[in-house]
């Protein structure tokens, strides 16, 4: 009777996943929109014949996309990891893709587990709105001053109350984060930020963006980031930037998990621009 499948313990499998979400209504799940948590548990339940469910690493929009989103589940179905990976790849929608899986400890957390979460965020600036790349990067027509968001961007490095940037409907129990790194680089007439903090509030990306590139395009001053940071309220600060642009590049564990040689980067990442 101890060989049954149901009487063995279960095994965690964690899963790299990248996906396009301009069709979807963010990753968790809900009663009457499509949602990349549906169609990956959807595919889960086909794969092993059972229900799944999965834990993510980071939560993401409507509209925002994945390089390498992280989940876990746990399941009495054990196969290799490249069964895995091709397995659900067949199921999928194709705009979802696993790039990678690796049997993990119960002990393992794709979200509690992490210690940081990195985002990418691509944008045009062009007099002419975006075509073939529409949906994929985020666009304004004026052109950016790169010294001026430098200047700016130095007074939200670090540890702050980052509720000027914070949607009314967030759930995290406090706003103060730890702001890492926000990179500005650019090649012709395509800009990339990259955010990597503790953790994110919702909306936090996209306000601090609408923050940012009003100061770039030169409405606003770079003392300006400082004052809607101090004012701690969400009515100061620009409007909430599209989401179209918006990458979550993945989560960051630490030295304890690198036995487990999780990848941190998937192939999205040599397409993003």
């Amino acid at each position: 009777m101890s060989d049954l499948p149901n009487e063995r313990p279960p095994i965690r499998i964690a899963l790299g996943l990248s996906f396009k979400g301009t069709h979807y209504a963010g990753w968790q799940s809900q009663r009457d929109q499509p949602t990349l948590q549906d169609a990956l548990e959807r595919a889960l339940a086909q794969f092993v014949n059972a229900k799944v469910t999965t834990l993510c690493a980071g939560r993401t929009d409507s509209g925002v996309h994945g390089l390498m989103q992280v989940v876990h589940f746990d399941t009495h179905v054990d196969r290799p990891e490249t069964s895995w990976v091709r397995g659900l790849n067949a199921l999928l929608p194709k705009d979802i893709s696993v790039a990678w899986a690796r049997r993990v400890p119960q002990t393992f957390h794709a979200r509690g587990s992490a210690v940081g979460r990195h985002y990418v965020y691509s944008l045009l600036c062009s007099p002419v709105r975006p075509s073939l790349e529409w949906g994929h990067v985020g666009w304004v027509f004026r052109p950016l001053n790169p010294d001026a968001m430098q200047s700016a961007k130095a007074h939200w490095l670090g540890t702050h109350d980052f509720s000027s940037f914070r949607a009314s409907e967030c759930q995290a129990l406090s706003p103060i984060k730890t702001l890492k790194r926000l990179d500005i680089s650019w090649r012709g007439a395509y800009w990339r930020f990259e955010f990597e903090a503790d953790a994110f509030l919702h909306h936090m990306i996209r306000n601090l963006m609408g923050t940012l590139l009003a100061i770039g395009q030169e409405a606003q001053p770079p003392e300006w980031a400082k004052n809607v940071l101090e004012a701690r309220s969400r009515k100061v600060a620009a409007p909430t930037f599209s989401p179209d642009g918006l990458y979550f590049a993945g989560p960051i564990y630490g030295p304890e998990w690198a036995h487990l040689d999780l990848p941190t980067r998937t192939p999205a990442y040599d397409w993003l621009p």
